[in-house]
């Protein structure tokens, strides 16, 4: 977990920043100060810091969710995957164009058991952050994952999909190869794989770019990440010409876990440690952990027919509507 001062923080995190500052000039006077003992004084700093967490972590907004979800500390695919999992093969490649690099993928053991995990990964600088595409994948990047989902299913082995990403890369090029075409073929073959899909938003879920990897047997949600079908910036600009309304459109589209969760969306929010998972990487992947394994343990036994007809009775029944007599 990054440590203070290396640490970044929101706006809304800025006690959480001076308690930290406190604790740094208290070190301080420690070290110019060896006779006093200020272990009590920082111990109890510490505390008020957790204090301090779980009061913001009980009082957020839903565009205060949305900014954790992207939070620049919060942990993408690739830790979730070291920290969960052992012997992590990585595969490459969509066997047509490239390797998309906002796209990972590859088998890793998760308790003993072959899983192939799949997922949007973001840079951790800005240098990663280009390579990454900013977790933007390319129509080669879901071409990959459904490679890798069919080849999961070849050897019978259950996927687990971790969904990251502020959308599909909108650039012409990406039209150009067909990217709806790419998403829209890997809804189609989800609904119709024979082993156990788990799908975590386990950040930003935005429109297609999310739905290119996210269905499955039972979705997952954490509580500080968003999922809809645009980003509220966007919707903002959109209805009233201008982001300043970004904070009413995170509002009205419901974009929560407890709204998802609310509306059938999504079966399960996963908890967070206080105040996000950027504040604890191990303690966040072994809450995750045990919530991919539960939901993996709830459908693993079911006959891929019946898996198959459950998934699309699923997402049949997602959405409200009235018919007219």
């Amino acid at each position: 977990m990054p440590q203070y001062p290396n640490r970044q923080f929101l706006d809304f995190e800025k006690p959480i920043k001076e308690l930290y500052e406190q604790i740094e000039d208290t070190k301080k006077l420690a070290e110019k100060n060896p006779k006093i003992d200020y272990t009590a004084t920082i111990r109890q700093l510490e505390e008020s810091i957790l204090e301090k967490r779980k009061e913001i972590t009980q009082h957020l907004t839903p565009w205060q969710r949305v900014q954790l979800s992207r939070h620049p500390d919060r942990p993408y695919t690739l830790k979730y995957i070291d920290k969960m999992c052992t012997d992590f093969v990585e595969l490459h490649g969509d066997r047509n164009f490239k390797d998309d690099k906002a796209m990972v993928g590859g088998f890793a053991q998760l308790e003993g058991e072959t899983v192939m995990f799949i997922g949007q990964q973001k840079g951790t600088n800005t240098k990663l952050r280009q390579l990454r595409n900013f977790g933007m994948a390319n129509p080669e990047g879901y071409r990959k994952a459904l490679r890798l989902m069919r080849l999961a299913e070849k050897f019978g082995k259950p996927i687990v999909c971790l969904v990251d990403t502020p959308g599909a890369y909108p650039g012409l090029e990406a039209e150009e190869r067909g990217q709806g075409e790419a998403i829209a073929r890997n809804i189609y073959e989800m609904i119709r794989l024979k082993v156990p899909v788990i799908v975590v938003i386990i950040g930003e879920g935005a429109s297609g770019g999310a739905l290119g990897i996210g269905v499955g047997d039972k979705v997952l949600m954490m509580e500080n990440t968003w999922y809809t079908v645009i980003s509220p910036e966007s919707c903002s600009s959109i209805l009233w010409r201008s982001w300043e309304k970004k904070e009413v459109a995170a509002e009205q589209l419901r974009l929560t876990a407890t709204d998802m969760k609310g509306f059938g969306l999504v079966d399960e929010i996963v908890h967070e440690p206080l105040g996000g998972a950027h504040w604890d990487y191990t303690e966040a992947a072994d809450i995750l952990k045990s919530y991919i394994l539960k939901a993996l343990k709830e459908v693993k036994d079911k006959n891929p027919e019946q898996r198959i007809n459950d998934r699309i009775e699923k997402y049949g029944k997602m959405g409200f509507w009235e018919e007219a007599v």
